[in-house]
């Protein structure tokens, strides 16, 4: 890949697209193309083919997605599974048809089983029961593996799946019915402080542990890996920090740096989901990437984009 690539970025404004075309803008490239959910409609066959036609990028990121923590997977059961499925398949397949040989995937870290062994290596992928409360998303994603993987195998394609672990950042889903933990940690504890301090209720014991990368990183590493200019080895690759903190860990360091100054109570009745989930990130690293951006750095950075954003707030979709 080159700076006069033709790249289609499939979801541009939510907070992983947008991340990923600011850095591409940032760095140089220039011929990049985005289209609105009003242009577009990525959950029907026939528009999907027919822009990708018309267009004929040269490479192809797939970051347009549902996504949205537990309660949402839970509550969504269908919505979560069909539209990813659909996303994916109608551009993984608009691709093949009109012959773009470079596609990245983007998934999720929920695609491993939930009692593999830590940290999560690549190969482990469909050796055991996904958790449950994820599993509807996490189907979806390895179903978008496996249509890139066929593909390579049988007609050649260079498609790439890249696996992030939980991120967070600007742009990201506040919405407290369909967020993930973090941006929800961050909406709860900021709308605590403004009404007095009063205390703030959590799902489960506090106890699992998880890893968080910044988008910022994950949109770097999507250019590292697009530029790479030896063999991949692999088309299935980690993204991920390699490390990781408890659940309680991370709500007393977003209390911190929100400022709040109450109690904070464990809901023990709500579900933990799965214990750990820690990235094993040695495919990406041996190509020679790491993650930059220090958790409390992000986190800081990210709250006060909400706090610039909150009047305009509104739930994530897809575009």
């Amino acid at each position: 890949m080159n700076l006069n690539s033709k790249i289609y970025i499939a979801g541009h404004r939510g907070m992983v697209g947008s991340a990923i075309l600011e850095n591409l803008r940032d760095n140089g490239y220039k011929n990049l193309i985005v289209a609105l959910s009003s242009e577009v409609d990525l959950t029907n066959q026939k528009e999907t083919n027919d822009f990708i036609a018309k267009e004929s990028p040269d490479y192809i990121i797939v970051a347009a997605a549902r996504v949205g923590g537990i309660l949402g997977n839970n509550e969504f059961a269908w919505q979560f599974i069909y539209d990813n499925l659909m996303i994916e398949a109608n551009l993984i397949n608009a691709a093949h048809n009109n012959n773009v040989q470079n596609l990245m995937f983007l998934g999720s870290s929920c695609i491993y089983p939930k009692m593999a062994q830590q940290p999560l290596k690549e190969e482990y992928l469909l050796t055991g029961p996904l958790e449950p409360t994820n599993e509807w998303y996490a189907i979806a994603k390895i179903a978008g593996i496996k249509l890139c993987q066929s593909l390579n195998k049988q007609y050649g394609r260079e498609y790439i799946s890249l696996m992030p672990t939980n991120l967070y950042g600007p742009r990201d889903n506040f919405d407290l019915k369909t967020s993930h933990v973090l941006p929800a940690m961050i909406r709860k504890f900021h709308d605590a402080k403004t009404n007095g301090n009063i205390p703030v209720t959590l799902w489960g014991s506090g106890s699992p542990m998880r890893e968080f990368l910044h988008v910022d990183d994950l949109a770097e590493s999507v250019r590292f890996v697009m530029e790479y200019d030896g063999k991949l080895t692999y088309d299935l690759i980690n993204a991920g920090t390699g490390e990781d903190l408890t659940i309680r860990e991370l709500a007393e360091t977003i209390q911190k740096i929100v400022g709040h100054e109450g109690e904070i109570i464990w809901d023990s009745t709500k579900p933990d989901g799965t214990a750990r989930k820690l990235m094993d990130v040695g495919r990406l690293k041996n190509l020679g990437w790491e993650a930059s951006i220090d958790l409390n750095q992000g986190i800081q950075s990210t709250y006060n984009w909400f706090r610039e954003n909150i009047q305009e707030f509104k739930q994530v979709k897809i575009d």
